[in-house]
Formats: structure tokens, C-alpha cells, sequence
């Protein structure tokens, strides 16, 4: 029981903290940049990648053989990018971490927002002129919560794999960053749109609520059998490499574009493997 009060108190300081802070940076600096936006992203793709790669996956792998190994992940992956596509479907957009005038190429623009001043009505409409900006920032951040459930599976399981607990807090606190950019882009068009500083921040804090569920019945699953586990970490393996190449690098892409910026992910992942090395010896 006290491990899963270990996990919660984590779950809850990276996944709801990281959302919040995210907030806080949206409401503070209502106009960051698009360059230093797109380079944070590249760098927290760039630790998740090696998080997953040489830490999920080659826990997975020890429990069972490659090829279960790569099948679940292939699940986690396609699993995790239909239920995003559903969100999208159901919201009428295409949501975006950033947020920022690039996202018109998707015919949107949720969350700068550029047009709408964070004192103006609560009706200001965005850019696709069906929803307010107030309302896109909602359906951004009930968006967020649903996509955050296999996220902090791959954090549960991640404790259940762990030979040192310290990789278990490795993964929460890559998930925190990865999520300060999330709070952002929902914060964003709450303020765009009229709403409160206080408001913005706590309904980008109450998105990552379901981080919290999801690491404990990630750890639930992983701690039953070694097969499970392998599972377990394959499946977040695969939601992991989504959210990587389905949504952090595509947004940076969108957001700022230059030769250069791949160095940024390179630093991640060398901070990453880094990172785990010194877990694991």
C-alpha cells in the first residue's frame, strides 16, 4: 500500500505539477516563443525517446522474448493514436501542445491565440470560427486528460520494472516535463478567451488528473506476473513512441523549422541515456 502512496504523491507532483506550472508559464509569459517552444519540445522527445528505448523497452525485453515485445508495442502505438484521433474527432479540431500561429497549417489556431488579448470577452471566436477560444481551451484540456491515462501507465509500470526506484521517479519527471508545455496550450486560450489566471491554471492542473489512475493500474498490472509486466511496459513503450512522433516532434516541426533544431533532441536523448546509466550502475 505504501508503494502506491509512493506512486500517487509522484504521479500527482509530475503529472498534475508539470500541467500546472505549464499554466503559471502560460499566464506569467502570455507570448513565449515559437523557437523556444519547439526546442523544449525536441528536448523532451529526445529523453523520452531514450527512456523508452533503453529503459521500457529493455526492461520488457528481459521478461519475455522480442517479438511479444514489439507486437505490444505496435498496440500501445495504434491504440493510443486512435483514441487521440477519436478526441480530435469528437472536437471538431486537430489540438496542438504549442499552440502557436504554425498550427494554422492545420487550419486552427487555439493556442496563442494572437488575435485575442487575455483581458478580451469570453466570446472571442477561434480561428476554425466555431468554438470560443474559452471553449477550445475545455476541449484542449478534457483532450489532455484522456491522452494523459496511457502516459502515466507507462510511469506504474515503469515502478513495477524498476531495479531502483530512482527510475521509476526518472520517468515521472520527464512525464512533468512534457507536460509544461501541455499547460500552456490549454492555459492559453482560457486566458485568450477572458478566463481567470486562477481558473486557467487549475483546469490545466485537473487534465493531468488522470496520470494518476493510470500509473497506479500501470503498476497494478506490471506487479501481478513478469509476463504481465512485459506487457505492461511494452504497451506504455508504444504510447510513449506516440506521443514522441505522432505529437512532440511534429508540433516543434510546425512551431519553428531550422537545421539546427535536431541537436536539442540529441541533448535529450544524451541527457536520457545518461540519466539511466547512472540509475543502473
Amino acid at each position: 500500500m505504501q508503494d502506491y502512496f509512493t506512486i500517487f504523491l509522484i504521479t500527482a507532483a509530475t503529472g498534475v505539477g508539470g500541467l500546472a506550472l505549464g499554466g503559471v508559464l502560460a499566464a506569467m509569459i502570455h507570448s513565449p516563443s515559437d523557437r523556444a517552444v519547439s526546442l523544449l519540445l525536441r528536448f523532451t522527445a529526445g529523453v523520452m525517446l531514450s527512456v523508452t528505448c533503453f529503459d521500457l523497452v529493455a526492461d520488457a525485453a528481459e521478461e519475455s522474448g522480442i517479438l511479444p515485445v514489439l507486437c505490444w508495442i505496435m498496440i500501445g502505438y495504434l491504440l493510443t493514436c486512435l483514441l487521440n484521433c477519436w478526441i480530435d474527432r469528437q472536437a471538431h479540431h486537430t489540438h496542438s501542445h504549442g499552440g502557436h500561429e504554425s498550427n494554422r497549417a492545420h487550419g486552427h489556431s487555439h493556442g496563442r491565440a494572437r488575435a485575442a488579448a487575455p483581458g478580451g470577452g469570453s466570446g472571442e471566436l477561434c480561428a476554425c470560427g466555431r468554438h470560443t477560444l474559452h471553449t477550445a481551451g475545455l476541449v484542449l484540456a478534457a483532450a489532455v486528460a484522456l491522452h494523459n491515462m496511457p502516459v502515466g501507465m507507462a510511469i506504474g509500470a515503469t515502478f513495477a520494472g524498476a531495479a531502483h526506484a530512482g527510475d521509476g521517479v526518472l520517468a515521472a519527471l520527464i512525464i512533468g516535463l512534457h507536460n509544461i508545455p501541455e499547460g500552456m496550450s490549454i492555459a492559453s486560450p482560457l486566458l485568450a478567451g477572458g478566463g481567470k489566471r486562477a481558473g486557467a491554471v487549475g483546469i490545466a492542473a485537473l487534465s493531468g488528473l488522470p496520470a494518476i489512475a493510470g500509473a497506479l493500474i500501470g503498476y497494478g498490472a506490471g506487479t501481478m506476473n513478469p509476463l504481465v509486466l512485459s506487457v505492461s511496459l511494452s504497451f506504455a513503450a508504444g504510447a510513449m513512441l506516440y506521443v514522441i512522433f505522432g505529437e512532440l516532434l511534429p508540433e516543434s516541426e510546425h512551431l519553428w523549422q531550422d537545421r539546427m533544431s535536431g541537436l536539442a533532441t540529441m541533448l535529450g536523448m544524451l541527457l536520457g541515456m545518461a540519466l539511466i546509466f547512472m540509475h543502473t550502475h
